[in-house]
């Protein structure tokens, strides 16, 4: 073992260990958490506590670096620690820490005292014991350490008194007796520890000795807590004064326990955590019932086998288990049956057994009204099935396992079992198909992990078929999951199928619920709300709303916030298939339509509310089919499209696929600005190359051209100018040959700015004056606005400020007069931006103090980045360099958020300019090569020109051979797109000489 937690800390094997202070509890944190992430918050928390510097982040890098230079020193890999964003971790393998060693081994000590190998089962506690060298990390004061380190020491007097329990049955009480009386003394407190003394004393025929620890531990508990001994000490002590108590080799039982629970599995994986709270729970509150429910699949049962074990021998008078069918092919178990069969387990002769229910239970209560039992009513399918069977005393454990969540039932603390998380269903498929064969394909194996949906007996059964098939890789399982018949038919194993689990529980709900949920399996979302749940099934919305309360009662459906719901990967692809046969064809295409139609009248209406007044003149009519549902997510406007612009996007290909051309193209347009905005640019130019192909092949020639219109915008962003072009003049084409003046005039002044972007003023001034010609015989004053605006970001790109000035002054006024706010602040953002290159700083201030403002309100990512990107140049320039890199690092974030890839260049160019200003100029050398590297893939002449200028600035003193040439390129680039820049340029290259 590389590390020890179980006592000191200790490293690399030996007794090596690491001696600073700050580095021994960053350590400590990592091994108590080995394979997790450990964030950084909670580190600082456990080396400051509550005074934590201002350099605590810095400090704690140090601590990481110091430890892996140690690891080093020792032979260990440096890096074993994992650093991520959001914390640092440790990676182990499974033989690497002393406390990992010890929970596997008492995992299979446990395992063998379920299947009766007693003598195996001390020797493996006595191993694991014998692992501790002292209290778990010891000498590390942190308290963050200390409580986490006592959860270990409390494991440890856990696991001792079970191998006493064991080594008292194995008639070891002799051996025993020493080691009781050093470990009561040390924890007086502990009833279980007194009590196997009591037992050990007896059982070696020293009785006095027994009565006389319960009277110390009387004493002590009076003294120190005011209290009596429990119960079970009590009634330990009544029977070692009656002397009834059996003699070694029978442990604390007078009579053969009944013993009915299942083997648990050894393999056990992922639930330590659940398993631990619901053992702390019945242990320390006293909860008495537990309700473990989940979905198919879910691992409810073997959790329960598994917490009943853990907590046998408080239970020693019976451990009784029965199967209630509740979700099962057999009809489920009547109440009658079931305390019929739980009688026979805790040998009542079936002559006992009365015939009336009423008499049965009746029975069932007087039997266990004596006896500290255990008891698992598994597969529960109503709380009706199980409330009869609830015993009245508080000395019985009952945990009941159900697919549907049993609200119905008076008490009972539940448990909702999630699917486990990566690593653990990871570790499970390792466990049943070889740990060597999932180790040797670790992205595979994630993926067939992924593809289970991370459910226990998905990757049971996964694992299952790749034990049977030695010869398939794990990619090969992998690959099957995903093409072929699907997930579902691959995940078989005899007799058992995740999809038979599914169905199960499907044919449980009411015919309505039914209904619904194979048409839940259509959305392509991960996550859906009530209303579409509505639209799909044609219902009202309270109706609806009851019926997915349903199908989450019983698993089919989790809801993940109040009104949000999602269906398990595995449970969508079930679903879908129950709509997959002939006769259901027409209900499928039926729910299809409703589900398009609910989305497009939604985001028609939010296109409506945030686009200008000159592009609502081409968002579609329609006319939604159930309005009730529509003006909640138009409330929500942007937060209702960011929830859902992934679905949106698959929804577009789905119309396509589907054969519903119109709802194709018209919900692409209708998405358009709120994607642009947000920079999903990806999303743009998918969804409208699709609906141009859609619009094309039904001859819709104005629908062409709104789609090649639209998808020219993302490529403009992206820099893709040339692109953009050509599918501005093809719409160009269309527009006027349909006669479409005002959309003509829309890509007039888009065709302009796209041209000037290119470099190519004087087609962009052709189509700006072609546009100007134009409006004036349209009196459009919004259509001015945004003709206004693109013109006055050309001519700032081309230097003409005075030009620029008088149109944005204009632009200004204009907006103001039709309170169009978009406008107003591309307006304010231009004449901040035209004062400041003109010299009028003052002002130009405090303009660019209200366009950030305006930008920032409006949530216009693209203009934020740029006024920003303005600010920071003013500060350069007012000799304030590193609050300038901090604009451009803010820039550079919110051109990232738009998706603008030549905004990102010019942040960038810009950010290194500030870096040189600070003195650092090969930080600011490496900079501008990344720029001028991505500014040419991407065709930014200007960017590029700066880049060049830029490296040869940075290169300027060290070797000025270098600086001539490029910025003899920079020039030559400047001269291409009439760039003012050019004559700065002109200027360093006089100045070399």
């Amino acid at each position: 073992m590389r590390f020890g937690i179980l006592g000191p800390l200790r490293v690399g094997g030996g007794e090596s260990t690491v001696t600073a202070g700050r580095d021994r509890i960053v350590l400590a944190m990592l091994l108590l958490r080995p394979g997790r992430l450990v964030p950084v918050e909670e580190l600082v928390d456990a080396v400051w506590e509550e005074h934590p510097p201002a350099t605590a982040r810095a400090q704690l890098q140090t601590c990481v670096s110091r430890l892996r230079r140690r690891f080093t020193e020792l032979g260990l890999a440096p890096d074993t620690i994992i650093t991520d964003p959001a914390g640092y971790g440790i990676r182990t393998s499974p033989s690497d820490l002393d406390a990992e060693v010890f929970a596997r081994t008492v995992e299979a000590a446990r395992a063998a005292v379920a299947a009766g190998r007693l003598g195996d089962a001390g020797e493996r506690f006595r191993a694991a014991l014998a692992l501790w060298r002292g209290p778990a990390l010891g000498g590390i004061p942190s308290r963050s350490v200390r409580r986490r380190a006592q959860a270990l020491d409390e494991q440890r007097l856990t696991v001792l008194e079970e191998c006493v329990d064991v080594e008292l049955r194995l008639g070891r009480a002799a051996e025993l007796i020493e080691e009781l009386t050093e470990s009561v003394d040390q924890h007086p407190l502990r009833e279980r520890l007194r009590g196997q003394l009591m037992l050990a004393l007896s059982s070696v025929g020293r009785q006095a000795d027994a009565l006389a620890a319960y009277r110390e531990g009387r004493r002590f508990y009076a003294d120190e807590l005011g209290i009596e001994p429990g119960v079970e000490l009590q009634e330990l002590h009544q029977r070692v004064l009656a002397g009834d108590l059996a003699l070694a080799g029978q442990g604390n039982r007078a009579v053969a326990p009944v013993r009915s629970l299942p083997r648990a599995i050894g393999d056990f994986t992922g639930r330590q955590e659940t398993l631990a709270r619901l053992v702390k729970e019945i242990e320390e509150d006293g909860n008495r019932i537990q309700l473990i429910d989940g979905m198919a699949g879910s691992g409810k049962t073997t959790l329960a086998v598994h917490v009943a074990t853990a907590l046998a021998d408080r239970y020693p008078d019976a451990q009784l288990f029965i199967d209630l069918h509740g979700h099962s092919e057999r009809r489920p178990l009547t109440a009658a049956a079931a305390v019929a069969a739980l009688l026979r387990q805790l040998g009542v002769p079936v002559e006992r057994i009365p015939e009336d229910t009423d008499d049965r239970l009746a029975l069932w209560r007087t039997e266990l009204a004596g006896l500290r039992a255990l008891v698992v009513l598994d597969n529960a399918g109503t709380a009706d099935q199980v409330a009869p069977l609830l015993p009245s005393g508080s000395h019985c454990l009952i945990l009941i396992t159900s697919r549907r969540r049993l609200v119905g039932l008076d008490e009972g603390r539940p448990s909702s079992l999630p699917v486990l998380d990566a690593d653990e269903a990871i570790e499970l498929l390792g466990r049943a198909a070889g740990v060597e064969r999932i180790a040797a394909e670790p992205e595979a194996a994630a993926e067939v992990a992924r593809r289970c949906g991370h459910l226990p007996l998905a990757i049971r059964l996964a694992g299952a078929r790749l034990a049977h098939r030695p010869r398939w890789r794990v990619a090969d399982l992998a690959e099957r999951l995903v093409a072929g018949a699907g997930p579902l038919a691959e995940l078989t194993a005899g007799q058992r199928s995740v999809g038979q689990a599914f169905a199960l529980s499907y044919a449980q709900v009411s015919p309505s619920a039914q209904r619904l949920f194979p048409l839940l399996g259509l959305y392509p979302g991960a996550r859906l709300d009530s209303r579409v749940a509505a639209a799909l099934v044609e219902l009202p919305l309270a109706e609806t709303q009851e019926l997915l309360d349903e199908l989450v009662d019983t698993h089919l459906v989790e809801e993940v916030q109040p009104g949000r719901y999602r269906l398990h990967d595995l449970l969508r692809e079930y679903a879908r298939l129950l709509l997959v046969g002939p006769d259901r064809q027409a209900e499928r295409r039926a729910a299809l339509e409703r589900l398009l139609d609910h989305h497009l009248s939604v985001a028609l209406e939010i296109a409506r509310t945030i686009e200008a007044a000159g592009s609502r003149r081409n968002i579609p009519a329609h006319t939604p089919r159930r309005p009730d549902l529509v003006a909640v997510p138009v409330a929500e406007g942007r937060a209702w499209f960011e929830e859902n612009h992934v679905a949106l996007t698959a929804l577009v290909r789905m119309a396509e696929e589907e054969s519903f051309p119109v709802y194709c193209w018209q919900l692409a347009r209708a998405c358009w600005r709120l994607n642009f905005e947000s920079g999903h640019l990806d999303e743009v130019i998918e969804t409208h190359t699709i609906g141009l192909r859609v619009a094309e092949r039904l001859g819709d020639e104005a629908a062409v051209a709104t789609m090649l219109n639209y998808v020219s915008s993302a490529y403009f962003r992206l820099a893709r100018f040339r692109e953009a072009i050509k599918a501005m003049e093809v719409a160009l084409t269309l527009r006027r040959r349909l006669g479409l003046r005002g959309d003509v005039l829309t890509t007039l002044w888009n065709l302009g700015i796209s041209y000037a972007a290119n470099g190519d003023l004087h087609q962009a001034e052709a189509k700006f004056d072609e546009a100007f010609g134009l409006l004036r015989g349209m009196d459009d004053v919004n259509a001015t606005t945004n003709l206004l605006n693109n013109r006055s970001y050309s001519l700032i790109g081309w230097g003409r400020y005075g030009e620029a000035l008088r149109l944005t002054r204009l632009h200004l006024m204009l907006a103001r007069q039709t309170q169009d706010h978009r406008q107003i602040e591309n307006a304010m953002g231009h004449l901040a931006i035209v004062r400041h290159r003109m010299g009028d700083l003052g002002p130009a201030r405090r303009l660019l103090r209200v366009a950030l403002h305006l930008k920032r309100q409006a949530g216009n990512r693209f203009g934020e980045g740029e006024v920003l990107n303005e600010i920071g140049v003013m500060e350069r320039v007012d000799g304030e360099p590193e609050r300038a890199a901090s604009r451009h690092r803010e820039a550079l974030v919110a051109m990232v958020d738009a998706g603008d890839r030549v905004g990102q260049c010019a942040s960038r160019n810009l950010l290194a300019r500030s870096i040189l200003e600070q003195g650092d100029a090969a930080s600011a050398l490496d900079l501008y090569r990344r720029v001028l590297a991505d500014a040419s893939r991407l065709g930014a002449r200007y960017e590029q020109a700066r880049a060049l200028e830029g490296i040869a600035r940075s290169v300027w003193t060290t070797d000025p051979a270098a600086s001539r040439i490029h910025l003899e390129q920079a020039l030559a680039l400047f001269r291409q797109i009439e760039s003012p820049d050019r004559h700065e340029v002109e200027r360093l290259l006089a100045e070399l000489g």
